[in-house]
């Protein structure tokens, strides 16, 4: 996650007035990968930002994205590309999951953004073993510490059809040093609106840590074209130090907040797969 921003904690009392009964579904139906495996995944971070896409692009091979469906998308030689995989739905309408892979020099960059990239895979595991109304087109970001710049390459290189068709952007930055927080001021209602309901159905924690003026995220790339977004994280005041410095590393991670969040991401994009095709109103 971009640095240089102010943080302010706020209590996010949850209002029940979404279907309960389809996040209790969701969840009990949910297919989630073992501990084991996402512990290793984060322990075999690296340092560089070329074999972080790679090991991104092979997780997600593995999790089931087909290679037709698996690409990378170039935009600077000097750069690694975005790695993409889309997991088709019975409909062109598109949810896109984000993480970037890219990390500072300072630290080994697990907390950020290791820990975002790392759900990708374990993300299209859970989402592959649903029937799916969406498409979800999953996408590891290169970049974004220089300035969000392969998140806002996907976007502006979409064409205009292919940007009216997202429904929604939901984002993973900065993970697992605490229970799941939500920026809600830069989130749309809609999403913030599913999320709660998921929160409160799943009993697993989320607040709100709005961030100040300076900040940034990859979700920021889409409003910008007014898609709706939402970015996901574990940053407080308390944590804020740990980024980008030498404090970003695996003993940052608290694997329970960590799973939570991975169990609450997963639970939360099933609903939202059926929350967003129930009527709501369009972007």
């Amino acid at each position: 996650m971009s640095r240089g921003w102010r943080t302010k904690l706020f209590l996010w009392i949850a209002a029940a007035g979404l279907a309960g009964a389809a996040c209790a579904s969701a969840q009990t139906n949910l297919r989630l990968e073992t501990r084991e495996a996402i512990e290793k995944h984060l322990k075999s971070f690296s340092t560089k930002n070329d074999a972080r896409e790679g090991l991104i692009r092979k997780w997600l091979g593995e999790a089931g994205c087909k290679d037709a469906n698996l690409s990378e998308q170039k935009f600077d030689r000097k750069l690694p590309p975005n790695v993409i995989c889309i997991l088709p739905g019975e409909t062109r309408e598109v949810i896109v999951v984000g993480a970037h892979t890219d990390h500072v020099d300072v630290g080994d960059g697990v907390v950020d953004n290791w820990t975002g990239a790392v759900l990708l895979p374990a993300l299209l595991y859970s989402l592959s073993a649903h029937p799916r109304h969406h498409t979800f087109v999953f996408v590891g970001f290169s970049a974004e510490e220089k300035g969000l710049v392969g998140s806002e390459y996907y976007v502006e290189h979409l064409t205009r059809e292919q940007r009216a068709r997202i429904e929604g952007m939901v984002n993973f930055d900065s993970l697992g040093m605490g229970p799941t927080e939500v920026w809600a001021s830069h989130a749309d209602k809609v999403l913030l609106d599913a999320l709660d309901a998921v929160a409160l159905t799943s009993r697993l924690p989320v607040s709100v840590m709005d961030v100040g003026k300076q900040s940034s995220a990859d979700s920021e790339s889409f409003a910008n074209y007014q898609i709706r977004r939402i970015t996901l994280h574990s940053v407080t005041p308390r944590t804020m130090a740990i980024l980008h410095s030498e404090e970003d590393r695996m003993s940052a991670i608290r694997m329970k907040d960590y799973l939570d969040s991975y169990q609450l991401a997963a639970t939360y994009l099933v609903y939202l797969d059926d929350r967003l095709k129930a009527g709501n109103p369009p972007h």
